[in-house]
């Protein structure tokens, strides 16, 4: 059972909290919803990058009991930023900026591991998707120590245009990938950087490795094909922020 203070239920409520701006982590709808205010929510949640799920009415009942109306919203623990909007306030604050992109990593625990390595290395931003991936809640927070309280997250509709907005915008785009064409020590991560890092099954969609400038990979010396994805996010993060570091003073 979900805690209260985390979820908001019923149509009004949650269209009100939508028009009100509230930060919405997703909303649950029940599957053969038909009703004039529920015409009106669909119609609130057109143009956010709020995640809907239809799903049975069952669902619903095991996270309230109470007069849900078929509909029930998460808040979310942060509030996201966006992409287009992060991009140019740290240029004009004249930073070099290093984004970590989260492209269908959907274990929280992993999230919430290279989100603490991303905060550690000072990294600028994350950027997941609003489907697809793993949101924050309250066991990501807590894998990520704290981190995700800190961090800009930048949660997208569409991954693939947000990549072609960063490239478009002078982002050099670096994939982790088993395909890569090189060990990652050879990629190129001055200037302005967004790492992609995929899931641990499928890797990087095909569609965001196209946009890719440089395919990089981690040697693998022994049986196991691969290492965990906020293993290998950790490594590359680091290797990225020695090469950024070059000529500066370590504290």
């Amino acid at each position: 059972m979900a805690d209260k203070n985390e979820l908001i239920f019923g149509v009004r409520a949650v269209i009100e909290a939508i028009q009100a701006g509230k930060e919405i982590d997703k909303v649950l709808v029940k599957k053969d919803i038909q009703s004039d205010l529920s015409k009106e929510l669909f119609a609130a949640l057109r143009g956010t990058s709020i995640p809907v799920q239809r799903v049975p009415v069952e669902r619903i009942n095991r996270i309230t009991r109470k007069n849900h109306q078929g509909v029930v919203a998460f808040i979310s623990a942060i509030t996201y930023q966006k992409t287009e909007d992060l991009v140019p306030f740290l240029f004009e604050q004249g930073k070099n900026p290093f984004f970590v992109m989260l492209d269908g990593i959907t274990d929280v625990r992993n999230f919430g591991a290279i989100a603490r390595t991303c905060e550690c290395a000072a990294v600028d931003a994350v950027i997941i998707p609003a489907t697809g991936g793993a949101s924050v809640n309250a066991d990501a927070i807590k894998t990520s120590a704290g981190a995700l309280h800190k961090l800009p997250v930048c949660r997208e509709k569409n991954l693939t245009t947000t990549l072609q907005f960063l490239k478009d915008c002078g982002y050099h785009i670096i994939a982790a990938t088993e395909k890569g064409d090189y060990g990652y020590v050879r990629g190129n991560y001055d200037g302005p950087v967004c790492l992609v890092m995929g899931a641990e099954d499928r890797g990087v969609s095909y569609n965001n490795l196209a946009l890719c400038d440089e395919w990089v990979k981690i040697p693998m010396w022994g049986t196991i094909e691969s290492l965990n994805v906020s293993v290998a996010a950790g490594i590359l993060i680091y290797e990225a922020m020695k090469q950024r570091r070059i000529g500066v003073d370590e504290k």
